[in-house]
């Protein structure tokens, strides 16, 4: 809808009520009934109609070069709007760990991107802990954390899953079809690096148990490595594992350690349009995601 200081500059652009009421796709009574009320708002008379055509009167044009500027910062203003609905120029900022962005998220950005194909991301890699604390200072926007890292934020938890036990090739010992923490920890370990919150460690603690640490490494696929080097046993999530553990012996646990994976942000007041329309995507959207493992919310 234009406002009266459009209707009135559009009036004297195009040099009569008629083609401005059609240029504005208006009645003419109204583009008049407009004008006599921006006249009444600025209390001076504009516009000197006459019958052979019109003309500003003295008060009108010094008034028209204002009036002119609003009208101009009006439709920048709503030009900028349509770029944010249509997220032109925005970033949005995420937290995210391997486990995420290995699997889930290239699929929902690349999902996002077809509706919004001038929004671009931002990731920043990190564990629970780190990331949450980027979410709480504003340097994320969104995050994907685990439920107990998340103190303090707003969450929605996305999905569950479980670790498995990841042995060497062809190493099954005793034939056995799953393992318990207690074996595990007896073994020389490389333990996923997940910060503060580590899964693993807490299964471990609660069952009193104390791993044999050999290696701490935050990086999934090296850990396959170094376990197919016989370098130790690990235990990692079941859709990390999915295509590229076949050579390996995997196995599950029994009482497995479980994560379950939030999607935090601090104040949804202040998230950008572009990351509250993301963070809808992946609630609405995350099921149709969903990987062999992992039980979705």
């Amino acid at each position: 809808m234009v406002s009266r200081y459009g209707i009135f500059c559009t009036v004297i652009e195009t040099g009569n009520f008629t083609r401005a009421a059609r240029q504005l796709g208006y009645s003419e009574s109204s583009v008049s009934q407009s004008v006599k009320a921006l006249e009444r708002e600025m209390g001076v008379t504009l516009i000197d109609r006459k019958k052979s055509g019109l003309n500003l009167t003295e008060d009108g044009k010094q008034f028209y070069p204002y009036l002119l500027s609003v009208y101009n910062a009006e439709k920048a203003l709503e030009q900028k709007r349509l770029e944010v609905e249509g997220l032109e120029n925005s970033t949005i900022r995420l937290g995210t760990f391997t486990g995420i962005s290995r699997t889930i998220l290239p699929g929902l950005i690349s999902g996002f991107q077809k509706e919004y194909p001038s929004a671009s991301f931002e990731l920043r890699q990190g564990e629970y802990t780190s990331i949450a604390q980027a979410v709480r200072d504003g340097s994320a926007d969104l995050g994907f954390v685990i439920a107990r890292a998340a103190g303090g934020l707003k969450t929605q938890i996305l999905y569950k899953e479980e670790m498995m036990a990841v042995l060497p090739p062809g190493s099954r010992p005793g034939r056995m079809s799953a393992m318990t923490l207690e074996q595990l920890a007896r073994a020389p370990f490389i333990l996923l690096g997940e910060g503060e919150q580590s899964v693993a460690l807490q299964a471990f603690e609660a069952a009193g148990l104390q791993p044999h640490i050999r290696y701490t490494v935050m990086d999934d696929y090296t850990i396959m490595a170094m376990v197919r080097q016989g370098m130790g046993v690990s235990m990692l999530y079941r859709s990390v594992l999915e295509g590229c553990g076949r050579d390996l012996t995997i196995l599950p646990i029994e009482d497995p350690p479980v994560r379950s994976v939030c999607l935090a942000w601090n104040n949804s007041q202040t998230l950008s349009l572009a990351a509250r329309k993301f963070a809808h995507y992946i609630l609405s959207h995350g099921q149709d995601l969903q990987l062999p493992g992992r039980a979705w919310n």
